[in-house]
């Protein structure tokens, strides 16, 4: 086993070990989060099919869905994405089915140039919508932000020509690093039982 060492809450698709590094991160704040197996996992991905760079949130669901995750629901995938007009809908079904559930959002954001390619874990509630100006309702305990293009003029055009490649390579590295942060509690689960 590699020991992956992390200075930063960040890594960038070009690192070869990118979604190592991004499992370290995700397990690092979930445990400081105090998540254990006996809370309810969902993962909501947001963001829309219909925009090039926002569909980074449908893509990783869609990706993550294929690696069947144990005892984790996964929400927004490419057939059903989570975006601004369903949003609110679907955070009261999560709070109406679960008790305390502890969730992780996953959406495309946009940034500097020198952070275009950077995939952030951050602890606290996702805010979509702010890299379009939109007030959309705060999602997660934990979120990831994808960092797909340069924020700070015409978003929208923006977010439309933005490169599928570097989407879909950042939706494969954070479906993968979810994927074995979620193993990992579970292995940890049943050395605990």
């Amino acid at each position: 086993m590699v020991k992956i060492f992390i200075n930063n809450n960040r890594v960038h698709i070009d690192n070869k070990q990118a979604a190592l590094i991004l499992h370290s991160i995700i397990h690092k704040h979930m445990v400081k989060l105090k998540y254990r197996p006996d809370r309810k996992l969902i993962v909501v991905c947001v963001g829309t099919d219909r925009s090039t760079g926002d569909s980074l949130g449908p893509l990783t669901g869609t990706f993550l869905k294929k690696y069947r995750p144990e005892r984790t629901t996964i929400l927004g995938n490419i057939n059903n994405p989570v975006h601004a007009s369903n949003l609110e809908s679907v955070i009261d079904k999560i709070n109406s089915n679960y008790t305390k559930p502890f969730i992780i959002a996953v959406d495309a954001g946009l940034g500097k140039q020198s952070s275009v390619g950077y995939i952030d874990v951050k602890k606290g509630p996702l805010q979509p919508g702010t890299g379009v100006n939109k007030k959309l309702p705060e999602i997660g305990d934990m979120h990831i932000t994808g960092l797909v293009n340069v924020g700070g003029y015409m978003e929208y055009l923006v977010l439309q020509s933005t490169r599928l490649s570097l989407v879909m390579k950042m939706a494969k590295i954070i479906a993968e690093g979810l994927k074995l942060s979620i193993e990992t509690f579970q292995k940890e689960e049943s050395v605990i039982d």
